[in-house]
């Protein structure tokens, strides 16, 4: 099944810089070969349900392993069976209302 996640993980009790935690989550999406759009407040990914999910949970096991005693993570889940839709697409939507369409 093809889903889209906001995905924010906040590390607690590691500081107030959390570059370098974002950075390793990032990195961990990437590997796993999903779409990403990086935000101010998250991050929006695209892709398998599975795939999602399982590299959810290695950005939480790196994390962990970088230090961070807790996680806080907030996920939005959106997914459609009545067609596809990119991330990509929805954006588009939205602007192509916007400009009269």
């Amino acid at each position: 099944m093809h889903v889209h996640v906001e995905l924010c993980v906040i590390p607690i009790g590691s500081g107030t810089s959390l570059t370098a935690y974002i950075a390793a989550c990032q990195d961990e999406l990437e590997a796993a070969g999903l779409r990403t759009e990086l935000h101010a407040y998250g991050t929006n990914v695209e892709g398998d349900w599975d795939a999602v999910f399982a590299a959810v949970k290695r950005c939480h096991e790196r994390l962990h392993a970088m230090g961070a005693p807790r996680l806080f993570t907030s996920l939005k889940v959106g997914t459609r069976t009545d067609r596809q839709q990119s991330l990509d697409d929805k954006v588009a939507s939205v602007q192509h209302q916007r400009s009269g369409g």
